[in-house]
């Protein structure tokens, strides 16, 4: 850890105290975009083809999802993931697809399936590169979330490959000015500002105010400026005057009127003059304005926060553009983030955006699907409407899973309030792999207006999983994990004191199965047997 010119009493307070890491409880509103407040369902291009995706492919999956009643079904997002798109930019930097898979463009793509009654996704990730080493969005936020806007894209991917952290360092400030992009600048020094925290001034008579302030790195310390004067509402330049020091990144966050914020990142600085001026455009109100100045990020799990929060904000401003520069509605774009749960997105995903990854990618292993789903599920305080922890795409289809391990695997995530994006190749599937991916009841448990993801109220050989539904119901699920037969006893009146599932109380319950439609009738004791593998799952009326 860098002492960054921080007073030797507050670098020593520092390495004894440490520094929680922020991000476990941000203090930022629930990301609302407006997408639906259902989990999103539709298929992804990744399990199955990976780089081996085209134009004609796409379409074809298309009509396969209108064909086979998918779309009826509820699959409504058609998502391209990685390689869609062409390793160069086009002559004004923009994201262009495959010069020579997707002739046409993605726009015009966007039109045809849309014809279809599908909604087009795209992918990049948040780094210098995707996963395959194509244009990403790190730095370029706003550009992008615009080109894809203007495509009509409707659910986003959003990697973590090839990223670079946000730096935990912050510059060392000695004033700020604030313009009306007319040239009449007011300089603010920090002999004027509160210094909050372990902020320090720290003297350099070199400088025009005599010293600058340190002591803002990992949330340790922030700058105040009470009475920033603006005559009329509207943007102004804010420039943050510093020492230049270090040859390292450093970031602030610059939040206005306990409000708005705005990010600036400095770079590694060379020192040939002593001062330097970076810049951004903030929105004053008439009158005096509060400007706090600091650097949250305190860890990993913080800055892949903020830069997704970045994209999220980002896309959100550009679906609002476009749809005023066509006179349209605005069209949400569903925003995934993919960051495989290295920063417990958990803690801050709903901040950011609408659904985050909770684990590293699927793969057609039933070991690895039961380690997601063992993970997964214990993260159910953490979902809500809108906002959805994400185990991954389905991979009921692929590779060599049984019957009875896809009606596991599908019925799990339908329970886990999952995205239900499948990731099979529709055009061939068999009509045991369609009849599983469209039951209708499942589904139905999986888009519950209550949207709350099942808690797992036994665990042991059979996993017993509860979901209260938005009726009063409550669906109930029976897992058995272990590769031979299994029974279990288990009492549905313990449901009834379980504040989370809050089953109601009753002499007797019936109990229909979402399979096979048999109905059992019960006291409350249940004596099930399950095959290898198998789930059973029931509405508790």
């Amino acid at each position: 850890m860098k002492r960054n010119k921080t007073c030797p009493f507050c670098y020593i307070r520092r390495l004894f105290t440490g520094n929680p890491c922020a991000s476990v409880k941000p203090k930022l509103s629930d990301y609302d975009n407006g997408a639906k407040t259902t989990p999103p369902m539709g298929w992804s291009s990744w399990n199955t083809f990976r780089n081996r995706i085209d134009e004609n492919m796409i379409l074809e999956t298309a009509r396969a999802m209108k064909d086979n009643g998918l779309i009826d079904a509820g699959y409504i997002h058609l998502n391209l993931d990685d390689n869609w798109h062409s390793s160069m930019r086009d002559a004004n930097g923009d994201l262009q697809g495959d010069l020579q898979t997707f002739p046409h463009g993605i726009k015009r793509l966007a039109e045809e399936v849309n014809a279809m009654g599908l909604k087009l996704g795209a992918y990049t990730s948040n780094g210098t590169l995707t996963c395959e080493d194509l244009p990403a969005s790190l730095g370029r936020e706003s550009a992008d979330a615009y080109t894809l806007a203007r495509w009509g894209i409707e659910y986003f991917k959003y990697d973590f490959c090839h990223n670079i952290p946000i730096s935990q360092y912050a510059p060392l400030i000695y004033s700020i000015a604030v313009s009306k992009f007319d040239g009449n600048v007011t300089e603010y020094s920090v002999h004027n500002a509160v210094l909050g925290g372990l902020a320090r001034f720290m003297t350099d008579k070199a400088l025009p105010t005599g010293g600058y302030v340190s002591g803002l790195d990992r949330n340790y310390g922030d700058i105040t400026y009470r009475n920033i004067q603006a005559d009329e509402d509207g943007e102004y330049v804010l420039s943050v005057n510093v020492k230049k020091y270090g040859r390292y990144e450093k970031y602030l966050r610059v939040q206005v009127n306990d409000g708005e914020e705005y990010e600036i990142d400095f770079p590694p600085q060379k020192t040939p003059n002593l001062t330097g001026r970076f810049q951004t455009v903030v929105r004053l109100k008439a009158g005096k304005n509060k400007i706090k100045l600091y650097n949250p990020v305190t860890c990993k799990a913080d800055s892949e926060m903020y830069q997704y929060l970045r994209m999220g904000n980002a896309l959100k401003s550009a679906a609002a553009r476009v749809a005023e520069e066509n006179g349209t509605e605005i069209k949400p774009i569903t925003f995934s983030i993919c960051e495989w749960g290295w920063g417990k997105p958990y803690n801050w995903g709903a901040k950011a955006g609408n659904l985050w990854r909770t684990t590293p990618d699927i793969r057609p292993w039933w070991w690895w699907i039961k380690l997601i789903y063992n993970h997964t599920v214990k993260l159910y305080k953490y979902s809500s409407a809108g906002h959805f922890n994400d185990p991954d795409m389905l991979e009921v289809g692929n590779g060599k899973l049984t019957y009875d391990q896809n009606v596991s695997h599908f019925s799990l995530w339908c329970m886990m309030n999952s995205p239900l994006i499948l990731g099979n190749d529709l055009r061939s599937m068999s009509e045991g792999v369609k009849k599983i991916i469209t039951n209708k009841n499942l589904i139905a448990i999986n888009q519950d207006a209550l949207a709350k993801q099942a808690k797992r109220v036994k665990r042991g050989a059979i996993d017993v999983l509860a979901k209260p539904l938005a009726d009063g119901g409550t669906a109930i699920c029976f897992f058995n994990k272990t590769s031979h037969s299994a029974g279990i006893s288990y009492n549905l009146n313990k449901l009834c004191s379980d504040d989370y599932v809050s089953l109601k109380a009753a002499s007797s319950y019936a109990l229909c199965d979402q399979w096979t439609g048999e109905t059992l009738n019960t006291n409350g004791k249940l004596k099930l047997k399950l095959k290898k593998y198998q789930c059973k799952v029931y509405i508790i009326k």
